[in-house]
């Protein structure tokens, strides 16, 4: 009887133990990370801040090209427009008159010592010769020729140098006035002298000196 005591026991203590809950595993505190910490989320904030930043950075930097590059064409644009528009105006056109048939030149004082200035410093001259003629007659285009001549001849004597001056003639057309009366064609009888103050770009002239 006692024997049969002395077993049961230690098998109620074996027993009570197999229906005891098991303890739950260990973890080593100093193993784990502090994913929700202060400082890391502090160091995810300041990640993000900075990623931020330099998309910012590059999103400014092309910007800042762009607007580089836009003010450089306008500005270029500008300039272009101004020179388009200072030698639309630069030019200036001068008128000698002649008489009848005539291919003498007569300037008043006053405006033959401006005409030279003006002349002198200029790179380029053109002389137009025209008549009050009705038709392209060889004696028409001889007298507009003559007059053109004549006028870069009285130039080239007060100092213009012959290298920069141009001559072209047109024998009938191109009227300044109305050529049915006297005085229109009194004014029709002309050579017009063109001062370039600064030489085309692509010149359209198809003029040449005159012998």
């Amino acid at each position: 009887m006692r024997a049969s005591i002395a077993f049961t026991a230690p098998l109620i203590v074996l027993l009570t133990a197999c229906s005891s809950p098991p303890k739950p595993p260990t973890v080593n505190e100093s193993q784990k990370r502090p994913v929700n910490s202060q400082m890391a989320i502090e160091l995810q904030v300041c990640k993000n801040e900075l990623q931020n930043t330099r998309i910012l950075a590059t999103e400014s930097s092309r910007l800042a090209k762009t607007t580089a590059a836009t003010l450089a064409h306008m500005a270029a644009r500008q300039q272009l427009m101004a020179s388009i528009q200072e030698k639309s105006v630069a030019n200036s056109v001068r008128i000698v008159h002649f008489g009848f048939n005539s291919t003498r030149v007569s300037i008043p004082s006053d405006e033959a010592t401006a005409l030279v200035e003006e002349t002198k410093a200029a790179p380029l001259v053109v002389l137009r010769g025209r008549t009050d003629g009705s038709s392209d007659s060889s004696a028409e285009s001889r007298i507009a020729q003559a007059r053109a001549n004549a006028v870069r001849d009285y130039l080239v004597a007060s100092g213009v140098a012959s290298s920069r001056i141009r001559t072209t003639h047109q024998p009938s057309g191109d009227h300044l006035a109305d050529n049915r009366s006297a005085q229109g064609r009194n004014l029709n009888r002309r050579v017009e002298i063109e001062v370039y103050r600064v030489l085309p770009l692509s010149p359209q002239l198809s003029v040449s000196p005159q012998p």
